[in-house]
């Protein structure tokens, strides 16, 4: 049997609809390009009939996205699958990936189907997807909740109508992993055409077992695991990319597995999906959190200095975090920064450089001391203002006991410098509603929260929000050590991203009416 184990990252889909965690088009687009530079062998995009936002990010992925196979959901109905190959028709590698629950519990409250209806239209799906696409993989929702006779009997059946991957799941994270293992070693065993298509484990984060499960899979026969960055994903999450990536390398003597997952490029990822969603690891988070490579027990510090093996049993190199003792300060030249910045993974053009610096010199003088976590909240914070409608110029705010919060606002469109005031609760509050006077785009705050980059007193501030407007939801994000001024410019982020939205789609509509004309 082939030891390598393909890697078939859903964090665009299953992930993103985790609460908290959507992205808009940009934001899926850029997400996607950092997965096809980790080298996972899928990417599930969307589902292509769940919105028009989910349809447009799936065909751009798979028109952009050329180094992966590129995969859209459905269900097992004929407009869920037409939906989906519309989508994904210009990828160099597409996959429908169709789906049907089959236990008992789903049958009998979910679908009010019997077996036979599920059966045939699990067969039915699956071969007119093949119709249409030559990789199409199935689905058993609620797998390792289903009989084990009628996951075989349906497995055998879609395989013999052309799905060239079966998909497992532990939909509700429910299985231990060696009752997992089992299922799959028992449909290996047990169907006959099981080598015509690869088995697929897809395992929820419930019990904390995700991983495990799917390691239990894999060793019993599967060589598809589905994951997502972080663990993101519904309810308490899918199985971790990176905790199951690592495992199998640290590990390899163990499992005699590998995948083809670029490694070093596990952190950079981590990082990206949190700054675009807002939704932080924990800090004892598996190989990604803050403290993986953190070490504060002086008989572990003392073992580290003689040998790093005695308490590390992966290199922080190998999942792309560079722990350096170099500490940037003031005096730094643009040289210094931009070398820092590539040893982080970072190639700079000249212009993002210059822009970077001059925020860099700001902070510098601020800060004792700068640290590689504040670099990247510095140059996430610059590039997005980069593209941006709207640039903050200056702000002004007065606020108080017994007086009333007001905030004096300048942003610059394009070459025009526009200004406003307002007051509110509090010097936020009044910042926003001027933003919104200025822009004439009103958001309803959603969330708001403001999390420390790094360490110190004077530590930058990394500032998200989420609104909504006209029906969708944005998010913003920026990192200051200025409170007010980095809640002032996470909420201009998120309103640049509702212009550009409104913008994107009065275009779309324009051309529709210019189609319709001709």
């Amino acid at each position: 049997m082939n030891d390598r184990v393909y890697i078939f990252d859903t964090t665009l889909r299953d992930g993103e609809q985790s609460p908290g965690c959507s992205m808009n088009f940009e934001e899926k687009i850029r997400m996607a390009r950092q997965l096809e530079r980790l080298q996972v062998d899928v990417i599930e995009a969307g589902f292509p009939i769940a919105s028009e936002g989910d349809f447009e990010s799936v065909r751009e992925i798979a028109k952009q996205v050329r180094g992966c196979t590129i995969a859209a959901l459905s269900r097992a109905t004929k407009i869920d699958i037409d939906r989906a190959w519309e989508a994904l028709q210009h990828a160099a590698k597409p996959r429908i990936h169709t789906f049907i629950a089959t236990s008992d519990i789903h049958l009998k409250y979910k679908l009010r189907k019997s077996r036979e209806q599920v059966l045939d239209d699990a067969v039915k799906a699956v071969r007119y997807a093949r119709s249409l696409c030559d990789d199409v993989e199935f689905s058993c929702e609620d797998g390792s909740r289903s009989d084990i006779d009628f996951v075989c009997q349906i497995v055998e059946a879609v395989i013999a109508s052309g799905a060239t991957v079966v998909n497992i799941p532990d939909t509700v994270g429910y299985s231990i992993p060696d009752e997992y293992g089992k299922i799959i070693r028992t449909i290996i065993e047990r169907v006959p055409n099981i080598s015509k298509a690869i088995v697929s484990v897809h395992c929820h984060d419930d019990l904390g077992l995700a991983v495990a499960n799917s390691l239990s899979g894999v060793l019993n026969g599967a060589r598809q695991v589905e994951c997502t960055v972080n663990g993101i994903g519904e309810r308490a999450g899918n199985a971790s990319l990176e905790e199951f990536a690592m495992t199998v390398r640290t590990r390899h003597e163990k499992v005699g597995l590998f995948t083809n997952v670029n490694t070093e490029e596990i952190f950079k990822s981590s990082r990206l999906l949190t700054t675009l969603t807002g939704m932080h690891v924990q800090r004892n988070k598996a190989i990604v959190g803050e403290n993986a490579f953190s070490h504060e027990a002086g008989i572990h510090q003392d073992g580290m200095l003689k040998n790093a093996i005695t308490y590390e049993i992966m290199t922080p190199q190998t999942v792309g975090i560079k722990h350096s003792t170099l500490v940037l300060g003031k005096h730094s030249g643009r040289h210094a920064l931009k070398q820092r910045y590539s040893e982080l993974g970072y190639e700079l053009t000249q212009e993002e450089l210059d822009a970077v610096y001059k925020l860099f010199t700001k902070i510098a003088d601020e800060k004792k001391e700068i640290f590689d976590d504040d670099l990247i909240a510095i140059l996430q914070d610059e590039i997005s203002s980069m593209k941006s409608l709207y640039t903050l110029e200056n702000l002004q705010v007065t606020s108080g006991l017994n007086v009333v919060p007001t905030a004096m606002v300048g942003l610059k469109r394009n070459n025009e410098t526009l200004q406003d005031s307002a007051t509110g609760d509090g010097p936020v509050d009044a910042a926003y509603r001027a933003i919104e006077r200025i822009t004439g785009i009103s958001g309803q705050l959603l969330d708001y929260s403001i999390k420390s980059v790094s360490w110190g007193h004077d530590a930058i501030g990394e500032v998200f929000v989420k609104i909504a407007i006209d029906g969708y939801v944005f998010n913003g994000r920026s990192a200051s050590t200025d409170v007010i001024t980095g809640s002032v410019k996470a909420y201009l982020n998120a309103i640049n991203h509702a212009a550009s939205a409104r913008n994107r789609r009065q275009q779309s509509a324009e051309m529709r009416e210019e189609s319709a004309a001709v």
